[in-house]
């Protein structure tokens, strides 16, 4: 229960600064530059380095990429029908297919199935979205933000000097090393801004009166993430036979709101700001009711 206060404390706290009107108007996307270049690479690197590889870690990762491929199908479908613009389906390939396994998942999950969760939570978490976000995200952001033709070495070069990736890269040749208590600690410092900054960041941009035009992509972005990715993961899980308890650690992963940080990626890109705000902020507050209805489920 604290974290869930915690989350829609840190979102109030921005969107009522932002109705006093204290700080700058871009003072989001500066928080927003804060995450991505020094919080999450930070964060990257403590999780990451510190990863156990098994054969027990194949479910959860099979289920995520499964999971996240064909919400991105979808998503890149409904968008092609409903002809969002370049912006919007953009916006949408980050939050409608990016969930937010750590911060959300964590508790919940935890909360459900107790400490035997957790190993299994981590991997979906490092080896599913996390990877995701520095590799996927980074493409996206790149093909769909850019204003002039796209070139495979345009795209290489944006994802090979995005910082989270860099981070990725280096946590996986440290992997298995403990860094001295300082490093460790300046790391857990740094890495312990992400989301209350993110949070503060959604909640400066939270508009709860969005134009008529934008409901749609909110709707999709919803019904995608909220309903279609965990009943995309109960499939896999059925057609391999999995009821085991990393089986439904992974359904309820799928089951979580849009990743705060795919919502910092798409504001960075200039893809629809308010927008993804808008659908990270009442995604989160939707999922725990919708989550608890597939853990009923499965």
């Amino acid at each position: 229960m604290e974290n869930f206060v915690f989350i829609v404390l840190m979102m109030f706290i921005g969107y009522f600064f932002k109705k006093l009107q204290i700080f700058e108007r871009d003072i989001a996307t500066s928080l927003n530059q804060f995450v991505i270049f020094i919080s999450l690479p930070a964060l990257i690197l403590v999780q990451i380095s510190q990863l156990t590889f098994s054969f027990d870690i194949l479910i959860p990762v099979i289920v995520s990429w499964s999971v996240m491929t064909a919400s991105a199908l979808i998503v890149l479908g409904v968008a092609k029908f409903m002809d969002f613009s370049k912006e919007i389906t953009g916006m949408l390939m980050l939050v409608a297919v990016l969930t937010n396994s750590s911060f959300l998942g964590l508790p919940i999950i935890q909360a459900y199935y107790g400490e035997e969760a957790l190993p299994y939570i981590m991997v979906y978490d490092q080896l599913g979205v996390f990877l995701a976000l520095a590799t996927y995200g980074t493409f996206v952001s790149a093909f769909y933000s850019a204003t002039t033709k796209i070139t495979p070495s345009m795209v290489v070069y944006k994802i090979v000097t995005f910082p989270p990736f860099i981070a990725l890269i280096i946590a996986l040749f440290l992997n298995g090393i403990t860094f001295p208590s300082s490093i460790e600690l300046a790391l857990n410092s740094l890495s312990a801004t992400v989301i209350p900054l993110a949070l503060v960041a959604v909640g400066l941009q939270l508009e709860f009166k969005l134009p008529k035009h934008e409901l749609k992509p909110f709707s999709v972005a919803l019904i995608i993430k909220l309903i279609i990715a965990p009943m995309i993961a109960i499939l896999v899980c059925y057609m391999f036979a999995w009821d085991t308890l990393a089986a439904k650690v992974s359904i309820l992963e799928a089951a979580m709101a849009p990743m705060i940080t795919a919502a910092a990626m798409a504001s960075m890109a200039g893809l629809s700001p308010r927008l993804s705000s808008a659908i990270v902020g009442y995604g989160v507050l939707i999922s725990f009711v919708s989550s608890y209805l597939f853990y009923l489920v499965i």
